[in-house]
């Protein structure tokens, strides 16, 4: 039986390369990956491009990976286009219908649900922002302590230089679909993921009916510790049946 193609899609304040270590490792396996970019404009938008890049650029079976708000938006593609398959959440939203953003993370203990936003992103408008939108760019001392804090200093100076930021709006939109609840889900949770906390991954996973694996990582697990994503993914891709 064919393999099926592997599509990762990355979360806010990344780009595809955050699944680089990753994606070689399924290539030497003789997987066809691909890594769209996500928008980070809102889940009608993010959802909408995924699921047409998966009607255009993927035939036969799919799993469909997606890391923190990635996670939102494969929740919302994965029935719009394309054979998916299988689900995998990393470090991930695993949302259900009608859930936002900051409604999960709200009361978390996350370290990005504090009163004043301010301390922890830098926000600035866009061209064309509908009234009262604007960019969260996080602050590079977000970045050091919080978001990836066990990738070497220059890493994470990397990824403050680099970072592409989410709407306000993407975080304040419910999720119109909840495709786990037909589709058979993985999920890898970060024990020491400071965005997502552990227990609230773990709850949405449970939720989810996923099979669990934890790993002793940061909300970027999947770069800190690439093996532990790449072996559920593999076991995914098995289910699937390649």
């Amino acid at each position: 039986m064919a393999k099926p193609t592997i599509v990762l899609v990355h979360g806010a304040w990344a780009d595809a390369s955050s699944w680089n270590v990753v994606a070689a490792a399924l290539q030497s396996q003789g997987y066809t990956v691909l890594a769209p970019t996500n928008l980070l404009r809102g889940i009608a938008t993010d959802a909408g491009y995924v699921a047409s890049f998966l009607a255009q650029r993927t035939s036969g079976p799919v799993v469909l990976v997606g890391h923190s708000y990635g996670g939102f938006v494969i929740t919302n593609a994965a029935t719009g286009g394309g054979d998916v398959r299988a689900l995998v959440y990393v470090d991930a939203f695993i949302p259900d219908e009608g859930e936002t953003v900051f409604q999960i993370l709200g009361g978390s203990g996350s370290a990005l649900d504090v009163p004043d936003p301010t301390t922890v992103f830098d926000i600035a408008g866009y061209p064309g922002a509908p009234d009262g939108d604007a960019e969260a760019f996080l602050k590079p001392d977000t970045v050091h302590k919080f978001f990836a804090q066990d990738l070497s200093e220059a890493d994470r100076w990397l990824i403050a230089a680099g970072q592409r930021p989410i709407t306000i709006s993407a975080n304040t939109t419910p999720s119109a679909g909840a495709a786990w609840k037909i589709l058979p889900s993985w999920a890898v949770v970060g024990t020491e993921d400071l965005v997502i906390p552990p227990g609230i991954q773990r709850s949405m996973a449970e939720r989810a009916g996923a099979t669990v694996t934890e790993v002793a990582g940061s909300h970027v697990s999947m770069v800190s510790h690439p093996q532990d994503t790449v072996t559920a993914i593999l076991a995914a891709a098995a289910h699937v049946g390649g």
